[in-house]
């Protein structure tokens, strides 16, 4: 059986690049670089900038059955790119993965956010994810999954590198006492999208932990992990009441064995090496 061709886009990234390493073995699986020159010599990787290269040879080059998008980088960049990929997926028989944000929610504060509310953001970067995912959406649904990511955390996560380096330089590390969020990381969102894949998978996916947990104690948590620390902890209060910054499913609910919960998380994926 022939195996399925995936290209992610942003794949020497955090994200990109650990969905390489957990797809590399089962599909034919190609990724684009950038500014990490490491890897020039790997014959599945392709150079691409952002803002200087037409996606479109690449993605002759590859002919994908799916299409991860992972890309960072500037913003008006990022929407053009997206045309381009859109105006390829809808031409071929390809799907096109997104991995989008909990920010897209960022101006509620009251709830969890489910698969179908509403979007509304106040931050820059959740509108972007925000247009991307409504351009996504003229596609016919079987062509597009819009993967909703929350905080990303995991030993070579960079949120966990800067949490060390400022333990380290015993610089202040801040919390949001008032912000309940959810969380994953690299290793259980590989496998969540790798389920995708297998199971051709389409829609809106909410790949954050089942459970809810303050930003403050979650950070504590983790740094109570990584050693025998006296961290200096900044707390920032952007309202007098607590918030949700969190995406849950309602719908498209995964298998128990893909599911994680926060302590699992700081249990299992944290190490202090």
């Amino acid at each position: 059986m022939k195996k399925k061709k995936i290209l992610i886009l942003g794949a020497s990234g955090f994200i990109g690049n650990a969905l390489y390493r957990e797809l590399r073995s089962y599909f034919d699986t190609y990724g684009t670089y950038f500014t990490n020159t490491s890897f020039r010599d790997n014959g599945q990787f392709f150079a691409y900038d952002l803002q200087q290269d037409d996606i479109f040879p690449i993605l002759q080059s590859v002919q994908p059955d799916y299409i991860i998008s992972a890309i960072r980088g500037d913003f008006k960049a990022q929407v053009q790119a997206h045309m381009h990929l859109l105006e390829y997926v809808a031409q071929h028989r390809t799907t096109l993965y997104f991995i989008s944000s909990a920010n897209v929610f960022d101006a509620y504060s009251k709830y969890p956010s489910y698969e179908n509310d509403k979007t509304l953001s106040e931050s820059i970067y959740g509108r972007l994810k925000i247009r991307i995912e409504n351009m996504m959406m003229r596609l016919p649904k079987k062509k597009v999954g819009i993967l909703r990511v929350p905080m990303v955390f995991g030993n070579a996560s960079p949120r966990i590198r800067e949490i060390k380096n400022l333990l380290e330089t015993n610089e202040p590390i801040e919390v949001f006492p008032n912000l309940i969020i959810n969380v994953t990381n690299d290793d259980r969102l590989m496998q969540q999208v790798h389920y995708l894949i297998n199971q051709d998978k389409y829609g809106i996916f909410h790949l954050g932990s089942a459970d809810l947990v303050h930003h403050e104690d979650f950070i504590k948590e983790i740094i109570k992990r990584l050693g025998n620390y006296h961290p200096v902890l900044k707390k920032v209060y952007t309202t007098n009441e607590d918030r949700y910054l969190a995406v849950l499913p309602k719908q498209n609910i995964l298998p128990k064995n893909l599911q994680v919960s926060y302590q699992e998380i700081i249990e299992h994926h944290l190490t202090t090496d």
